[in-house]
């Protein structure tokens, strides 16, 4: 038997199992979603069973397969099948040079057969195989905490054998969740809320406020590497450039310094709106946590949620920092968002913004300022840029 290459690989589901009428409609996008992934591939063929997808590779090397699948939401877990017939010996045989191949460790048979008419059932199957095993290789039983399982999958043709058992990113495949738009600055946390939000099976585009000449373009090109990661999940993610500049220099000339962020705030989120309409998104994303800058306390984030009608979801809101930046560290954004390349929020920071603002002042303060030109022209002057997984881009 050919150990190097499995025949196939078993995808498992995770949430979509308690779908109930929709669970059809959520498997179908996680196929489309592993086909675009695996388009690199042409020989690899895809099938929807009852619990499960089977990809059958055809000769293509299953290490990239597994990488690719590593970066697609949906998935509870995936494992390396080798086919045998269903016949006892032959399974033996191929799980015990599976685990030849393995380093020492604990494990456990498990076994799932389909076809109730075999003449053996599960349990001594286990056992069977479990035993031989034990006596041709240097592996332990354990059945509690085993460190790797020994599946097999039989029905009334073949098994299938599989020793390499992955975990998936679990949630819900991208796509069966309506569009957000969500506001992304240079910094750790709001590509990790974007992470999250397509977690949940949300597509995303992107809406980035730039401050030329205060803030350079290497920090848009921070924010396209940060979306460029992030297409591992997505094949492509729309980013959207307000020029930011004239609203800004408008609120920080006129306005009381102490309200500056929070009068930003709310224009950012005005913009972000209409774009949001325009782009049919349903949803805004921030990556604001509770209470870890002045202008995320429960008060600041009220006052600045004012200004829309539309859903505001902030995924990272009872997140603390270390708890972000592990998982930014986790999908690869941590070392872009650190570097010294500053957004526009940071440019134009105060010493001491008011924590706990309330709506009455912060009207007071928004009509000093006449956004009537310069609203309109940062909206007429967004330039939208098409961001994919090679950093390659295009406008549109």
């Amino acid at each position: 038997m050919d150990l190097h290459y499995a025949d196939m690989i078993i995808v498992r589901f995770g949430e979509l199992s308690i779908k109930g009428h929709n669970r059809r409609y959520f498997v179908r996008q996680l196929q489309n979603n592993i086909k675009a992934k695996l388009k690199a591939y042409p020989l690899i063929r895809i099938y929807s069973k009852f619990d499960h997808l089977v990809i059958q590779l055809n000769g293509t090397p299953d290490e990239p397969v597994t990488t690719a699948l590593s970066q697609v939401f949906g998935i509870a877990s995936f494992s390396l099948a080798h086919k045998c017939s269903n016949q006892i010996q032959d399974i033996i045989d191929t799980a015990v040079d599976l685990m030849r191949t393995e380093e020492t460790c604990t494990f456990k048979v498990e076994t799932h057969r389909k076809d109730k008419h075999l003449p053996y059932d599960s349990m001594e199957l286990n056992a069977t195989v479990g035993h031989h095993i034990l006596e041709n290789t240097t592996h332990k039983v354990d059945i509690k905490t085993p460190q790797k399982k020994v599946r097999i999958e039989v029905d009334s043709q073949q098994a299938y054998v599989s020793v390499k058992i992955f975990k998936g990113l679990q949630g819900f495949p991208v796509g069966v969740q309506s569009k957000a738009l969500v506001l992304i600055s240079g910094g750790i946390d709001s590509p990790v809320a974007s992470y999250l939000t397509l977690k949940r099976g949300v597509e995303i585009e992107a809406v980035h406020f730039a401050a030329p000449p205060y803030t350079s373009a290497q920090a848009l090109e921070k924010v396209k590497s940060l979306l460029s990661v992030l297409c591992a999940y997505q094949p492509n993610i729309k980013l959207h450039v307000v020029p930011f500049t004239q609203i800004q220099l408008e609120i920080y000339q006129k306005a009381n310094p102490a309200y500056a962020i929070t009068l930003m705030r709310r224009q950012m989120v005005r913009l972000a709106q209409e774009l949001a309409e325009k782009r049919k998104a349903l949803a805004l994303v921030t990556g604001e946590s509770l209470g870890q800058v002045a202008s995320q306390t429960m008060e600041s984030m009220g006052v600045i949620s004012e200004v829309s009608h539309m859903n505001i979801l902030r995924p990272l809101v009872t997140y603390d920092k270390l708890e972000i930046i592990e998982i930014a560290e986790r999908i690869k954004t941590f070392p872009i968002s650190i570097l010294p390349y500053e957004d526009c929020c940071t440019i134009f920071s105060v010493s001491n913004p008011i924590t706990k603002p309330r709506l009455p002042d912060v009207l007071r303060e928004e009509t000093k300022c006449d956004f009537s030109i310069v609203y309109p022209q940062a909206l007429s002057e967004t330039q939208t840029i098409i961001i994919t997984e090679q950093a390659s881009e295009s406008y549109l």
